[in-house]
């Protein structure tokens, strides 16, 4: 069982960071949003690969929970929740989206603090 997951996907020769994410985000999760800016890179060990998170716009009636079929790997449904950056994640979910997670909110935290 792979566990709660985040979306993200791998950045396509000559794309950029904020129009990888708005293209993963639609293919993973059948949402459409505008990338903002890039909030962090990220590498968890140096044998993995490093993670650019872009803040995204905040959508117009985006569901609280709602299921997505993929066609990565042979095709997938994933059922997508919203977790709220103020709780952490439980022990459900995979250990490097914990870690990642733990990142985004201490990055968000530092810069409400500016």
């Amino acid at each position: 069982m792979a566990g709660i997951q985040l979306v993200k996907g791998t950045i396509e020769p000559s794309e950029s960071y904020l129009s990888a994410s708005e293209r993963e985000l639609k293919e993973e999760a059948g949402i459409t949003l505008k990338a903002e800016y890039p909030l962090l890179e990220w590498q968890r060990r140096l044998d993995e690969p490093v993670w650019s998170i872009c803040m995204m716009a905040a959508g117009d009636h985006l569901p609280d929970h709602w299921d997505h079929y993929c066609k990565d790997d042979g095709g997938h449904v994933f059922q997508y929740f919203w977790h709220p950056l103020s709780l952490p994640p439980g022990s459900e979910w995979h250990p490097v989206f914990i870690d990642a997670l733990t990142v985004i909110r201490k990055t968000l935290v530092g810069m409400q603090h500016r």
